[in-house]
């Protein structure tokens, strides 16, 4: 099998591709590196420097190598954030999808895998479970219901196979600590190794379960060997949902220090986001989760290992009318999904 794993340099991406690799399949990684990083891409894996947004290079890229599946994960992928930036998220969201798509029809593509988001959900009942209509409240979420609509249109009409994830808060190795507006976990570790205070929208009280990377990667890479997984949405995470609050406590104890939080103005972000993982139980089987304390101590060792990165101010902001105090020109966080 030869797959094509967009985003392959980035978080989720590059341990999909690590896990396609043990599968036994050929890999091709498509990367802006815009977040993601060379040393994140296994040395076996072919990289490719661009962006799915470029039509020209997708094109060529499915005629050179005829793939088999394509595991899309490459999005810019911070909820809060995308409401400032309309634009580049539809951009880079919803029109590097659809060129995919276009090529993966025209290519005759196995299956497509795409990684969508429970914020497609919005402020909808607890637990979120796949049967309930979407109702995304930012432009991120609307961007990723969008994809999930157009798969189903192209399934309708040229037959194509696809799958789609909705993982949420994923933590772990390899995720960018240096990206102030998302991914939490990374966020507290980087303001730990600068010695600044854990910054937190509002009380902390907002809560989510968030997801180690090892217990999400391996079922995405292996879907589409599953015929049961085919044409359907899966959720797919951590089951117990903790508050941000709570999450820096043991962000901070697994660097063996005591946290010290700064809390910020409250921001416009659904408040409880949990998830129902029936569905994905019922067709890949059932594991024993890894629990916070865990999986946030083996991301701690690699963080260390790292290194603290820099944080980068977003260049292109399209609206600052309402944008969070706490993001200009300072550290803050993102509880992510």
């Amino acid at each position: 099998m030869r797959s094509l794993v967009t985003g392959g340099a980035g978080f989720i991406g590059s341990h999909v591709a690590r896990s396609l690799l043990v599968l036994g399949h050929d890999v091709v990684v498509l990367d802006d590196m815009s977040g993601g990083f060379a040393e994140n891409v296994p040395p076996e894996c072919e990289l490719v420097t661009g962006s799915a947004t470029d039509v020209e290079l997708v094109e060529d890229l499915f005629a050179r190598h005829g793939f088999d599946h394509v595991f899309h994960l490459a999005a810019y992928a911070a909820e809060g954030l995308s409401h400032f930036i309309r634009r580049f998220n539809y951009t880079n969201n919803v029109l590097g999808s659809v060129n995919l798509i276009n090529q993966s029809v025209i290519h005759d593509v196995r299956r497509f895998v795409f990684t969508s988001s429970i914020a497609v959900y919005g402020e909808n009942q607890l637990p979120m479970t796949e049967d309930l209509v979407p109702q995304p409240e930012d432009p991120y979420g609307i961007a990723k219901y969008a994809i999930e609509l157009d798969l189903a249109a192209a399934q309708r009409q040229f037959g194509l196979d696809y799958t789609i994830f909705r993982p949420h808060n994923v933590y772990g190795e390899h995720q960018n600590v240096g990206d102030k507006y998302r991914n939490v976990v990374g966020i507290f570790m980087n303001q730990l190794m600068q010695g600044e205070p854990l910054t937190i929208f509002g009380d902390g009280s907002q809560t989510r379960a968030f997801s180690y990377i090892d217990d999400v990667a391996p079922i995405i890479a292996r879907s589409v060997d599953v015929p049961a997984a085919s044409g359907r949405v899966f959720n797919i995470g951590a089951d117990q949902p903790h508050s941000v609050l709570h999450l820096a406590h043991v962000v901070a104890a697994s660097f063996g220090v005591e946290a010290e939080i700064r809390h910020l103005p409250p921001r416009n972000e659904v408040v409880h986001a949990y998830a129902s993982h029936d569905r994905v139980r019922e067709v890949f089987g059932r594991a024993d989760p890894t629990t916070l304390e865990v999986g946030v101590n083996r991301m701690a060792e690699w963080a260390r290992s790292v290194g603290a990165r820099r944080t980068q101010e977003f260049e292109g902001v399209e609206v600052w009318k309402e944008f969070p105090a706490g993001w200009r020109g300072a550290v803050a966080d993102e509880p992510a999904r």
